[in-house]
């Protein structure tokens, strides 16, 4: 079975507000990326997030963006755990959306793919997993508290 998975929650903020936290790489940097995030999520965009618990800028490929709806991503991952493309790189496909609920929340649901099946595989999509929920958990504190759940948690 290839590795994959979703995981989502309900944050109690407009859909437009938590789209924006995500695209907007001032508001990312303020819950999720540690180090910081360079460039706006566009479709065909080439931005970086960079995490202190992981040193070094990543490159995230933005594949599609469709504004308080869906943001599509592909991001390099381990060569021993993720296949190459046909362009020779290994990325995992990552899927976010949004949806607004009739109470005034937003439904949010991340899944990623595209690993061997292999244990290396399955090791890193459970360490993406974790830091997906990680992301939905901090997202939610700081949009609707203002708290930063990952100050100190990594290091």
């Amino acid at each position: 079975m290839t590795p994959k998975f979703t995981v989502g929650g309900r944050i109690a903020k407009p859909v437009g507000e938590v789209f924006e936290a995500v695209a907007n790489p001032d508001s990312l940097s303020e819950f999720f990326t540690t180090g910081g995030a360079k460039g706006r999520l566009e479709t065909g965009a080439v931005v970086t997030w960079d995490f202190h618990d992981f040193p070094g800028a990543f490159p995230v490929h933005v594949v599609e963006v469709e504004k308080d709806k869906r943001i599509v991503l592909r991001w390099d991952g381990d060569k021993s755990a993720v296949p190459a493309d046909a362009d020779g790189t290994h990325r995992t496909l990552v899927t976010m959306t949004f949806e607004a609920l009739d109470d005034g929340r937003t439904r949010v649901q991340i899944a990623e793919e595209g690993w061997l099946d292999t244990p290396e595989g399955i090791k890193a999509s459970y360490g993406n997993c974790e830091g997906w929920t990680g992301m939905l958990a901090a997202m939610k504190a700081w949009l609707e508290h203002g708290i930063n759940l990952r100050e100190g948690f990594y290091k």
